[in-house]
């Protein structure tokens, strides 16, 4: 599949972008209510969005929609808020292993090789 942009490839882009944003909001939430459990159970909900825009559009363009949105639902949290109080805290390091990990995520299912739809055999050399 070629990267050329196409209606569907960029509808497809803007779907992941509001996937990502939401997927964004309820991981940070989660991060913050349940430490090592809500971490695990947020990663693996933005692996499962990354490698899902990856199959869905068959390029990185799926994943870096999706990581635009949930990076773009970080910075909307953090912003404070009138009262002069944040509604995404920073106090534990739960919020920055989630930054990272997912930023590891988002890169490592963007740089995939190959394609994803064919089945793999043994039989057959790598080149």
């Amino acid at each position: 599949m070629s990267g050329t942009a196409t209606a569907g490839r960029i509808a497809g882009c803007l779907g992941m972008l509001v996937a990502g944003a939401l997927t964004g909001a309820a991981g940070w939430l989660v991060v913050g209510l349940w430490f090592p459990g809500g971490l695990l159970l947020a990663l693996l909900a933005v692996f499962g969005l990354f490698l899902g825009g990856r199959i869905a559009l068959g390029t990185g363009y799926g994943v870096g929609g999706a990581a635009a949105g949930w990076f773009l639902s970080y910075v909307m949290l953090s912003v404070p808020r009138p009262e002069g109080d944040f509604l995404l805290g920073s106090s534990g390091i739960g919020v920055y292993v989630y930054l990272l990990g997912g930023t590891v995520l988002a890169v490592m299912c963007a740089t995939m090789r190959g394609s994803l739809d064919r089945p793999v055999s043994a039989a057959r050399s790598a080149k």
